[in-house]
């Protein structure tokens, strides 16, 4: 089963985000803050880590980056509601997708299911 570790430190989304991955079919263990992802990612696989950019302590972008530094097979994926932000990923983070605010919980699992259709187009699982 593909695992995600999300990201979010808004409540409503991050409970409305992971009831939509979960229906979806996906493992999800979800956290409030970059901060408390790390340690996750530290002792656990995740196939994905779905972030928010704009978060207390770490942002999305710090949190990418450590993130492939301690498991560089997860990709990543990041939400905000912020154009600027999403300027700024691009260009710091340019293998992850963004995912701008508001969306569709349809256009989300869309999103998913298209970063591991491509991974296995590239040959990885």
């Amino acid at each position: 089963m593909i695992r995600i570790l999300l990201a979010e430190d808004e409540e409503a989304m991050r409970t409305y985000l992971t009831r939509a991955l979960e229906n979806a079919g996906y493992s999800v263990a979800a956290v409030d803050r970059g901060t408390a992802a790390i340690p996750l990612l530290e002792r656990e696989h995740f196939d994905l880590l779905l972030s928010d950019i704009v978060m207390p302590e770490m942002d999305g972008i710090e949190l990418a980056q450590r993130c492939s530094e301690i498991s560089p097979g997860t990709k990543v994926m990041f939400i905000t509601g912020f154009a600027a932000v999403t300027l700024k990923a691009n260009r710091e983070a340019p293998q992850a997708r963004v995912l701008s605010k508001p969306f569709h919980l349809k256009d989300l699992v869309l999103e998913v299911e298209r970063v591991f259709e491509d991974a296995q187009f590239a040959g990885s699982r």
